[in-house]
């Protein structure tokens, strides 16, 4: 009889006038599988007092009130197939509670019914709604199963292929030649293989490009070169979307090993050396890091000693510590190796110098004297055969002395056009700051090839959704947009500042060549920690699917991984960024005179109380938020008051007695955020300047809020400081907040856009959750 009474059938139910009453209720009751404690009561207690219900009703109520028994699906379908019915009589603009749609069930049955106690199921039906707290909006859209316009995912308001040439620019011919090679069945992605064949499966696609002439782009043509330095950093970034073993294999030999030649040699070094550097016919390594003394290279512990009787250098390694460490090609194709170590002549240190230092044969034997250990696998870059290389009274001719910097002749004789060992040092340094570049660009590749992945992939991506209704697409979830828009904004940012990084060293003179090596140092450690804190976000974002090998964000972390700490540790290099706009500081002040301060004091103070004046503290209005005259403000003086407050302590160090070494290391946690700062208003300052030199108005308008994002976003991240030195009050704090949500939402329909606008390819891509 039990089972009877559950299983009534659409016919049955509409003989039970009271069960119909309540029917709706008990459907949304139902709706999410669980009736809760209190739900049931409510329900039990209206359905006992009830006198116009039946005893018969009463009971198959209360056979539908069992938590441990509930209803079945079929059920519920056949209830909803009844609701449905009785919806369908009452107006839209009526449809104000379930108790309306329970009464007009009861009328189901035959017309000729009394249904003389409606009013009472009426009140007993609000009442039990008021007690469950029922939406009843949200109630008749879940039982009518009313679609609502669904809101698309994206829906671009500017066109994608006009953004992408915008970010291309000069370089967009290069870019272009780059990818077709790559989509070249030769470039197809392998399948997983062992460390050993992927490594040589690296080396063919190098001398793949090689055979294009990527490889020599940078070198003089007289060398078999192109004379385009901006080509050969587009080269590499365009690489950057493909595999990035591949990327770095590639560094190291036209970069590192080939550039080596050119900046630190002479001619006789470029006329024998950098065609077959070019070609690849002769594979290089550079030997710049120790196992014990990592980014400190000035005190490197490797030797070269010239021995004046036989005109030849003696390269050695005093100990196992000193070994060249993480050496890119050493440990199974480079046939010879740029080597730094300290130059002695006549028992006589004199700072560190490059050599040219053969480390194998052609046929691929280790030369004598040297040994080469394999670094094995790694987290990332297996294609990369990473060595370690000792010198054990390794002698070279003394030919093989990169000279550009310093001379010595054959009678043993040493000479330099620069005076003082530190300072040649860093002008060879300065030098090959060309891999400061090279990195991040290769890093923001990484990080739009993340982001076109996950934005392509929230945006057909179904999740949750109202009940009844379709699931909705990930991408229109506030949560979602908070994750994904502001680092596509940070992605734009950062490619312009390396755009603008990449122009000033191209056509760099002696005067600023410091601030680009500051520059450069910065821009590195900033882009390559945003590549991995947006690679995260985004592998996080794809959830299981992220986690997939096939889905490229395995090998993109893995990968760039290491770009936080090669060609630099991030962290040494914005502390080097802070000394560089602390010595700049200083000239500043020896350069003007005592009226000169007196004007800075003032100005300072003047900025000071105008931007620390209530009304702008307090000021939330969104003109004014979305100003890009006050990002440019509040980023300027946040940079100039940090560096100043560091200038004061590091003085106030000194003047206590602290050795410079000691006070530097008291001011390094403060000096890291100079460097934050610096390259914060510098990248904003050079997306400002992009979006005043756009035309074209859609384009215009998106770069712009796309810079108020990143702009807001990064004042939010510092807001506790603003807060602290009284530049905002907590108004306008949550108004920033707020606005950054709304532009996230404003700009999800133009998310696939934007990361169209990357121009990867989708064979590039190599993910099937991002590919249509």
């Amino acid at each position: 009889m039990e089972t009877t009474l559950k299983e009534l059938s659409k016919e049955e139910l509409k003989s039970l006038p009271g069960v119909l009453d309540f029917l709706p209720i008990l459907f949304v009751a139902w709706a999410d599988a669980v009736l809760q404690p209190s739900e049931l009561e409510a329900i039990e207690k209206q359905i006992a007092k009830q006198k116009w219900v039946t005893d018969k009703e009463k009971a198959v109520l209360k056979q539908w009130l069992d938590p441990q028994n509930p209803p079945s699906p079929r059920l519920m379908k056949t209830w909803l197939s009844l609701i449905r019915e009785g919806l369908q009589k009452i107006p839209e603009d009526m449809r104000s509670s379930l108790s309306q749609v329970g009464v007009q069930l009861s009328q189901l049955g035959s017309e000729s019914l009394e249904r003389c106690s409606s009013p009472e199921a009426c009140m007993a039906l609000d009442e039990i709604e008021r007690e469950l707290n029922i939406i009843s909006s949200e109630s008749f859209n879940q039982i009518a199963g009313k679609e609502k316009k669904e809101e698309k995912a994206s829906s671009a308001t500017f066109e994608s292929s006009q953004m992408q040439s915008l970010l291309d620019g000069e370089d967009a011919e290069t870019i272009k030649i780059v990818k077709q090679v790559l989509l070249d069945p030769k470039f197809d992605y392998p399948e997983p293989m062992l460390k050993e064949d992927f490594r040589e499966k690296v080396l063919e696609w190098s001398k793949l490009l090689a055979q294009q002439g990527f490889g020599a782009a940078a070198y003089p043509k007289k060398y078999g070169g192109q004379g385009d330095m901006q080509a050969y950093f587009s080269i590499m970034e365009t690489l950057s979307y493909h595999d990035l073993s591949l990327v770095i294999k590639f560094g190291v030999q036209f970069g590192l090993f080939g550039m080596s030649i050119y900046f630190l040699g002479t001619e006789k070094h470029h006329k024998k050396y950098l065609p077959k550097a070019g070609t690849l016919e002769l594979p290089g390594c550079f030997a710049m890091t120790e196992t014990g003394h990592g980014s400190n290279v000035r005190d490197i512990e490797t030797t070269a000693t010239y021995d004046k009787s036989t005109k030849e250098f003696i390269i050695h390694t005093p100990h196992y510590g000193a070994r060249k460490d993480y050496i890119g090609n050493a440990a199974k194709h480079g046939q010879m190796a740029t080597v730094f170590a300290q130059l002695i002549v006549e028992e006589v240190e004199y700072g560190v110098s490059a050599l040219l230092v053969p480390i194998r044969d052609k046929q691929g034997n280790t030369l004598p004297a040297i040994t080469i250990e394999d670094c094995g696998e790694k987290m990332g870059l297996n294609g990369v055969d990473n060595g370690r290389l000792i010198f054990n009274q390794v002698r070279v001719p003394l030919e093989n002395l990169l000279d550009n910097f310093a001379q010595v002749s054959e009678d043993g004789v040493y000479s330099s056009p620069i005076s003082g060992d530190d300072k040649r040092f860093f002008t060879m340094l300065s030098t090959l700051v060309g891999g400061r570049i090279g990195i991040p660009r290769s890093a923001l590749s990484a990080t739009k090839s993340a982001l076109a992945i996950a934005t392509k992939y929230a945006a057909k991506r179904r999740q949750f959704g109202p009940p009844g209704e379709k699931e909705v697409f990930i991408l229109n979830y506030k949560s979602h947009q908070k994750r994904l828009i502001p680092l596509i904004a940070n992605a734009y940012a950062v490619h312009f500042g390396l755009q603008y990084l990449t122009k000033r060293y191209i056509h760099k003179n002696e005067e600023d060549a410091r601030e680009i090596e500051a520059l450069a140092a910065g821009l590195k450690a900033y882009a390559t920690w945003n590549a991995s804190d947006t690679i995260q976000e985004c592998r996080e974002a794809c959830g299981g699917q992220g986690y997939l090998a096939e889905n490229r964000f395995a090998a993109l972390k893995n990968d760039t991984e290491i770009f936080m700490t090669f060609e630099g540790d991030n962290t040494v290099l914005m502390q080097l960024v802070a000394k560089g706009r602390l010595t700049e500081f200083k000239q500043e002040f020896h350069n003007i005179n005592f009226f000169g301060i007196l004007r800075f004091v003032s100005e300072q103070a003047t900025t000071a109380f105008s931007a620390r004046n209530p009304i702008i503290t307090r000021r939330a209005d969104r003109e004014h938020l979305l100003d890009h005259d006050f990002h440019m403000d509040i980023f300027s003086y946040r940079e100039r008051d940090i560096l100043v407050s560091a200038a004061k302590r590091f003085k106030k160090y000194l003047s206590e007695g602290m050795s410079s070494f000691e006070a530097f290391n008291e001011c390094q946690l403060h000096m890291l955020q100079v460097g934050f700062a610096y390259v914060e208003r510098v990248v904003l300052e050079q997306f400002i300047l992009q979006i005043n030199q756009t035309s074209d108005h859609d384009l215009k308008g998106i770069l712009s809020q796309l810079c108020s994002v990143y702009a807001l976003s990064t004042i939010e991240k510092y807001k506790g400081w603003y807060l602290e030195h009284n530049y905002m009050e907590g108004v306008k704090t949550k108004a920033i907040r707020k606005l950054i949500n709304e532009l996230n939402k404003d700009l999800k329909k133009n998310a696939v856009a934007l990361v169209d606008s990357f121009g990867i390819p989708d064979k590039l891509l190599n993910a099937p959750i991002a590919i249509s």
